[in-house]
């Protein structure tokens, strides 16, 4: 497959991009700046120069076109004020998600975030955070020319992988390594039958392949 990873050089995408070109497809990361690329080829991706907050929609399907499959793992980053929070995890979400729709791309998975919620109230940053990924969210499960899963792993850590994991529509609060959440996606992209799905993602005891068989009806 060729598959075009938004947020090219995060650190969840840098793990799925090495997985994917290790077993063959084809990868491009979508980054922000050029001095990024040589961290993307390092893992087997082609490096996209292009900022998602001031890109038209069309100049991202440009990028888009003859694509097997997208995924969107761009994210403003813990560092990042509220209004990155709408341009960024909100913004760039619908653009990426509207740049498919324009291109033709049909599998498009999300990278959310366990908590999401359109109606989420507060006002401290990360309540804006949780509400934009929700907003996000909820575009793309409007879309009926994608056929999209929206992950939505709990807290994020960078102990080794187990690729033991617990992955249901619910799951509760807990942790994840990234290993294990680029493993999960690596995974989804081989299950169209997970289109339609919103899963939460933290570790457990079924191994990847078996979780996402499991939510997918095998």
């Amino acid at each position: 497959m060729r598959i075009v990873i938004a947020g090219g050089h995060g650190q969840i995408a840098l793990r799925l991009e090495r997985l994917l070109a290790a077993r063959g497809d084809e990868v491009a990361g979508i980054i922000r700046k050029a001095e990024q690329g040589d961290d993307l080829r390092a893992a087997g991706a082609e490096p996209v120069v292009l900022d998602l907050e001031s890109a038209s929609v069309e100049a991202v399907a440009e990028r888009l076109r003859g694509a097997d499959a997208a995924v969107f793992a761009a994210g403003a980053g813990p560092g990042s004020g509220v209004n990155r929070k709408d341009t960024v995890d909100k913004g760039a979400a619908v653009l990426f998600a509207d740049a498919a729709v324009r291109a033709g791309v049909r599998r498009f998975l999300v990278v959310s975030s366990m908590g999401a919620d359109p109606g989420h109230r507060g006002d401290e940053v990360f309540d804006v955070y949780l509400r934009a990924k929700g907003e996000a969210d909820a575009h793309v499960q409007g879309l009926d020319s994608l056929d999209w899963t929206i992950l939505r792993p709990g807290a994020l850590t960078n102990d080794p992988g187990t690729g033991l994991v617990r992955l249901e529509a619910r799951t509760g609060r807990g942790s994840v390594p990234r290993d294990d959440v680029a493993a999960v996606l690596a995974e989804l992209l081989d299950t169209p039958a997970t289109s339609g799905l919103t899963l939460e993602l933290i570790s457990g005891p079924a191994p990847v392949p078996v979780a996402v068989k499991a939510v997918a009806g095998n």
